[in-house]
């Protein structure tokens, strides 16, 4: 698996010419024919290095737009040829094939014409064909030839130039062919995207071809990958390297502040909320918020959609905490955070996310949409003699929200737009509202008037018993048990209001 090859030809056929020049110029150096095609072969003109034409190889011109140009056996059978093989080279001197050695390429921008809102036939010009199969054909045969497939690689073939005097073994010719299959599956995998967009044919592609080794995964013991562009929703200004824990909880906490258009500071802990108050001013938000639990709050992390001040950060730096998001921060506020160098800061930059959801388990994955329903006063159900006040509703709605993005079987509560209780991941709802009673009273919370969102009906009336003893006065649940009216009948006994919001909220 070490036999050496010397790079004596290449074929260069680019769309981005950044970062070319230099590659050129070592070509050059050593003695490299250079064979190329339209802008690429003009650009490498005007770099004052000599270039063959493709044309003049295959005498055949560039045909149907350009839709045609390196599609030709004398291409095709020089990076295809088997050295090896006396049969292939008798062929190849027969129809004076030369060998090539070195292929780049790079492949039309399919995916940005996609983001830019090009139309379906720009967007249909930018997929590849000759770039593609010189990439496919040239990594079959990485055994002979090395093929560039990006300019993600131009730095290990630099090292192959300067290093190692155009000389590769069959080690680095197979290490640039895997780089370029995950180039063309990535590539096939956005298109069909693309033409899938409508979700008719059956079939699951994702292709991502930028990642980060993690120091681990959910513990020690456990490696952890992540794969994805962290940089295009993040601007990391500080601290420690981002662990799997810790995406898990930016990636919930990301999602969770999303539903708040008020000034909302939130704390979460294993993906969930622990505390979460809105507020005018950001400075009661959050004291509001790790009121909520301040024991949890110890080693969480904190969002907030709101700019940090430094009287916020001064508040905030008085807890031990592992990250901290929010789309800005004043200079002030920056030196008082960054005084723990391992604190995670991060600046949340304005973007979309992915629709749906996806996992993996047993021998396939899960696939569904996100769930982005989100309840209005308009859409709620009264199903009580008493109706809820406007105070009510608006306390009904926030811990709705908030029951949303907690792990099933949930119970929230909150009073004055203030998470002050939470029972997650139960296996009964009676335990988790249990749960969430125990925690406020914990904290001294006066439950009095408090409200109760569940993210799944009552299937009994056990739960809305338990609720009437502590004092809670307004219920929010989708409905749907067989057995609603109970829970109805007890609320309308005991002067509490209920409100169905007709959607469930399950998160496992």
């Amino acid at each position: 698996m070490t036999a050496t090859k010397k790079i004596k030809s290449a074929l260069i056929s680019v769309f981005h010419k950044d970062g070319l020049d230099d590659i050129v110029a070592q070509l050059d150096r050593l003695g490299v024919t250079i064979y190329s095609t339209g802008g690429t072969q003009s650009f490498i003109e005007g770099l004052g290095v000599k270039v063959q034409s493709v044309e003049s190889l295959t005498s055949y011109p560039s045909i149907l737009g350009g839709r045609v140009k390196t599609l030709h056996p004398k291409i095709f059978g020089g990076i295809l040829g088997r050295r090896d093989d006396e049969d292939h080279r008798k062929q190849m001197s027969e129809y004076e094939i030369p060998e090539i050695d070195l292929i780049i390429v790079d492949l039309y921008p399919f995916e940005d014409t996609v983001a830019s809102g090009a139309s379906h036939a720009d967007i249909i010009e930018k997929v590849d064909i000759g770039g593609i199969s010189l990439i496919r054909a040239a990594a079959k045969n990485y055994k002979d030839v090395v093929i560039v497939p990006s300019k993600d690689q131009y730095a290990q073939l630099h090292d192959v130039l300067v290093n190692k005097k155009g000389e590769t073994t069959t080690e680095d010719r197979k290490s640039f062919a895997t780089a370029a299959f995950a180039v063309s599956s990535g590539y096939d995998a956005a298109i069909f995207n693309y033409f899938n967009s409508d979700d008719t044919f059956p079939a699951f592609r994702k292709a991502v071809n930028e990642s980060k080794p993690l120091r681990y995964g959910e513990n020690p013991h456990q490696k952890g990958t992540f794969f994805g562009k962290f940089e295009e929703l993040f601007e990391q200004l500080h601290g420690k390297e981002i662990s799997y824990n810790n995406l898990l909880d930016i990636d919930a906490a990301v999602a969770l502040i999303a539903e708040f258009k008020e000034t909302t500071v939130a704390i979460l802990k294993h993906n969930n909320a622990c505390g979460l108050a809105s507020r005018d001013q950001l400075s009661e938000a959050w004291k509001e918020a790790l009121a909520g639990d301040p024991v949890s709050a110890f080693g969480g992390i904190i969002i907030t959609n709101k700019q940090v001040t430094a009287e916020v950060a001064g508040e905030i730096n008085k807890i031990f905490f592992e990250v901290i998001i929010a789309p800005g921060y004043d200079q002030e506020a920056l030196d008082i955070l960054q005084q723990k160098k391992n604190r995670i800061i991060l600046i949340q930059k304005p973007s979309s996310l992915n629709t749906y959801n996806s996992r993996t388990l047993l021998n396939g994955v899960l696939v569904q949409e996100k769930d982005q329903k989100t309840e209005s006063r308009e859409g709620l159900t009264t199903v009580t003699s008493k109706t809820p006040s406007e105070k009510e509703i608006e306390d009904l709605l926030f811990a709705n929200k908030i029951v949303k993005h907690s792990k099933s079987n949930a119970i929230v509560l909150a009073k004055n737009k203030q998470l002050i209780g939470s029972g997650i991941g139960q296996t009964s709802r009676v335990d988790a509202l249990k749960q969430a009673i125990a925690k406020a009273q914990a904290f001294e919370f006066d439950i009095e008037e408090a409200v109760l969102a569940s993210d799944a009906f009552f299937p009994f009336a056990d739960s809305v018993e338990i609720a009437a003893e502590s004092g809670i006065s307004s219920v929010i649940q989708p409905g749907g048990s067989v057995r609603d009216k109970d829970s109805v009948d007890f609320c309308d006994a005991h002067n509490m209001s209920m409100v169905f919001s007709g959607t469930r909220h399950f998160k496992h």
